[in-house]
């Protein structure tokens, strides 16, 4: 017996960003979109925890229990006093150490797929509780559409959306270390008092009434000077996207995936052509949003 759980990377519209807290971590206000680009997590009985992977830089994966796919397993068995001996295998096709929530999505798609091989039948307010400990990004990955990640991002308040947004994501040569990130966050803000997170209503707005042309006036990252500052050729990336026509650009999370809007399908097209053609990235993909959350297939 086996259970495949499919879910979904995400984009952030809007990433504010606080000042680091004591603890080291920072306090957010993450519009979060799921996005139609997809991995899917596969478990079944083995006599250990055992992770295989597959799919586009799948090496880059960790197998073992650093992998957050692993570490829902075992948080989920020690809950209920079972033994995580699964085998689970990651088809990957989400951007690895992209800023898309890959790693997340695992993380909840396995906590899905065990809670279901082992009939537990976990209520959602404890799926999400433990997402939380696994990190900020993975409460959303479980639960998708769009919502509002507060605290470290985990704290999550769903949100309407009023139709389909267009996406391409470029996917960069390499991954960029979230905590690098956060990191070069702090120090080019060193001395600056940074603002409270907030998501502006405009934001809000756009994605309520599914308008395209208001979201992309809206969004914004946080983070893109850091990820920009550590790897100064995004900029070219952005700026190729925004010259095929995309409504706007910015780094997806804490890159270097970098997000696109646009208008309409047929807008995404010509903008990843475009991009595929150009020397600024590796490849191109095409998605929409909203997606739904993890998904027992």
């Amino acid at each position: 017996m086996s259970v495949t759980v499919r879910v979904p990377a995400k984009v952030n519209v809007r990433l504010a960003v606080g000042g680091a807290r004591p603890d080291g971590f920072h306090d957010l206000a993450n519009v979060f979109l799921a996005v139609s680009l997809y991995d899917e997590v596969t478990v079944r009985p083995a006599a250990s925890l055992t992770i295989t992977c597959e799919g586009p830089d799948a090496h880059q994966v960790p197998l073992d229990r650093t992998n957050l796919a692993a570490r829902a397993a075992e948080l989920l068995a020690a809950r209920h006093g079972l033994s995580p001996d699964v085998h689970i295998h990651i088809a990957k096709d989400i951007p690895v150490a992209g800023g898309m929530a890959g790693g997340s999505a695992d993380g909840a798609g396995a906590l899905l797929a065990c809670d279901a091989l082992w009939d537990l039948g976990s209520s959602r307010s404890e799926l999400l509780a433990i997402c939380a400990e696994l990190g900020s990004d993975v409460p959303f990955s479980l639960v998708g559409g769009a919502a509002l990640g507060t605290g470290r991002g985990e704290r999550l308040t769903e949100l309407a959306v009023g139709g389909e947004f267009h996406w391409v994501f470029a996917v960069a040569d390499g991954g960029l270390s979230t905590p690098a990130v956060y990191g070069e966050f702090d120090r080019l803000n060193e001395g600056v008092e940074v603002p409270d997170p907030a998501a502006s209503p405009e934001l809000l707005d756009a994605l309520r009434t599914g308008d395209a042309t208001a979201l992309a006036g809206a969004v914004a990252n946080d983070l893109q000077p850091a990820a920009l500052s550590l790897r100064p050729s995004l900029a070219q990336t952005l700026a190729a996207g925004t010259a095929a026509g995309a409504l706007a650009a910015l780094v997806s999370g804490s890159g270097p995936t970098t997000a696109f809007l646009t208008k309409d399908a047929d807008a995404a097209e010509e903008v990843a052509e475009v991009l595929r053609s150009s020397s600024v990235c590796r490849t191109a993909r095409v998605a929409t949003s909203p997606a739904a959350g993890a998904t027992v297939l």
